[in-house]
């Protein structure tokens, strides 16, 4: 074989394993490959927000709205909280307290409390921009379920000794009475105290008007047990208590 035959061959043989390698390159792409419409994105993508890896988002992806609906309604939505209620009780069994009324435990209200997905579902659970007046305007109502799972932990922090701090950072001004009016109407009777966001704490984020509340809080002298949020500007920041725990919410994000 001449030399110029062996160079023709030497291409030839190249040229047949980049084409090779392209085929097998694309079919195993074919397969690990996740379209933006199937349900496995859609989890993929809870997963990243629930962990806090996908930061200040605005609206759940259009593409699955079907897939939050489901969550929310079809039964995962509590099973994750019941296995969130069985790690706090874990927990709790190992807790002495000094019984001198200052071993506190922290408490978020919207969608940690009581619930807003009558709301979101009108929102198409978060697939439409976010409404501060027409939020307000439900607010307003006093008609959020208690999350029963929350409303049950509520209940054995009381009876085991507990000050719970309702911490929220719902307007004073504006939902004041009616929050206090839809947690008793909820069952949530016999905590310490609710904390709402006054004048001196408009326009601050959330991890910072919390941050400082806590902190006023570890300075009266409360010691913070444990601190439950669905957000993780909840359980962000300065005096975060000896745990937390996030609860789930694919809904929305508050910074």
């Amino acid at each position: 074989m001449s030399s110029m035959m062996r160079v023709q061959w030497k291409v030839l043989l190249f040229m047949f394993l980049v084409i090779f390698s392209k085929a097998i390159s694309d079919k195993l792409e074919s397969r690990t490959s996740v379209p933006h419409d199937s349900p496995s994105y859609c989890l993929g993508w809870r997963v990243a927000v629930e962990t806090n890896n996908v930061h200040g988002w605005r609206t759940v992806p259009s593409q699955c709205l079907l897939y939050v609906e489901n969550y929310m309604l079809g039964g995962q939505y509590e099973r994750d909280l019941d296995v969130i209620m069985e790690q706090i009780s874990c927990y709790l069994k190992d807790i002495v307290l000094a019984n001198d009324g200052m071993d506190a435990w922290i408490l978020d209200v919207d969608d940690t409390c009581i619930s807003n997905l009558y709301y979101y579902r009108g929102k198409r659970y978060g697939c439409d921009p976010y409404d501060p007046v027409g939020f307000k305007t439900w607010a307003m109502r006093g008609g959020s379920p208690a999350i029963p799972a929350v409303l049950g932990l509520f209940e054995k922090l009381i009876e085991g000794g507990f000050k719970v701090l309702l911490v929220t950072g719902r307007e004073e001004e504006t939902l004041g009475q009616a929050t206090l009016d839809n947690l008793y109407n909820q069952g949530f009777i016999g905590y310490e105290r609710l904390i709402l966001r006054t004048s001196a704490y408009k326009g601050q984020s959330a991890v910072l008007y919390k941050s400082e509340i806590r902190k006023q809080l570890v300075g009266q002298g409360y010691r913070i047990w444990g601190n439950v949020g669905d957000q993780w500007s909840d359980l962000l920041g300065d005096c975060l208590g000896n745990r937390t725990f996030k609860l789930p919410n694919p809904m929305y994000f508050v910074p």
